[in-house]
């Protein structure tokens, strides 16, 4: 008998108590017509935690979508600690705020709508340092992203970057999409850029995890 990854996945999810909080942002993002792509559970999971192991006050979310994933690195930050979270879609951020505020979160999160290019640049500009990046935005700025988020982070800082596999696509040669090809520079640079150490989760569609070396 083979078990699919699939199986093995709902397996290990049907270890945990249902989270009723993320169970209601998932209902709320449905609702709202909006795609339903927030980050697996198991993953959300894994968010928190790393948050919390890796002591980070100052994290970056870049797409926000219905509010999930911001929920899972605010629940690791202490309570002095602050997500900045850009999201394109005012209309998504409208969504996620009131998911945060729901989770009683919303005193650590904060939101800034617009091309999370431009927000990018202008943290820059600010001279912002975050220790906890989290990338799930269109997958054609990903290695964009990553590069801003090597320039903001200090040293020790954790990046994140989900659906590196984009459902097998990264994987088949004959896939040659842009985004695809972008996808696939950036799983290259997390796996070898010099400044990063780092290994790439094949399971739940694929998460990339890497240090900023000190």
């Amino acid at each position: 008998m083979t078990i699919s990854v699939e199986q093995s996945e709902q397996f290990v999810e049907s270890l945990f108590v249902e989270d009723h909080i993320l169970r209601k942002v998932e209902d709320g993002i449905r609702g709202a017509g909006m795609p339903e792509i927030s980050i697996a559970a198991g993953y959300g999971r894994l968010l928190t935690m790393l948050v919390r192991m890796s002591n980070a006050k100052r994290a970056l979310e870049i797409g926000a979508l219905g509010g999930y994933s911001g929920i899972c690195i605010a629940r690791g930050l202490p309570a002095d600690g602050k997500l900045i979270s850009l999201e394109v879609n005012p209309d998504f951020a409208v969504v996620a705020q009131r998911h945060v505020q729901m989770a009683e979160l919303s005193e650590r999160v904060d939101y800034r709508i617009g091309d999370a290019k431009d927000s990018l640049a202008k943290l820059e500009e600010e001279q912002e340092r975050f220790d906890f990046f989290f990338i799930d935005a269109d997958k054609g700025g990903y290695p964009t992203y990553l590069e801003a988020a090597i320039k903001l982070a200090n040293p020790g800082a954790i990046i994140i970057g989900d659906n590196v596999l984009m459902h097998g696509r990264a994987a088949d040669p004959d896939v040659a999409s842009p985004s695809v090809i972008a996808m696939r520079e950036f799983s290259r640079a997390v796996a070898t850029d010099p400044r990063l150490e780092s290994t790439i989760l094949p399971a739940y569609d694929g998460l990339a995890i890497a240090r900023v070396k000190v």
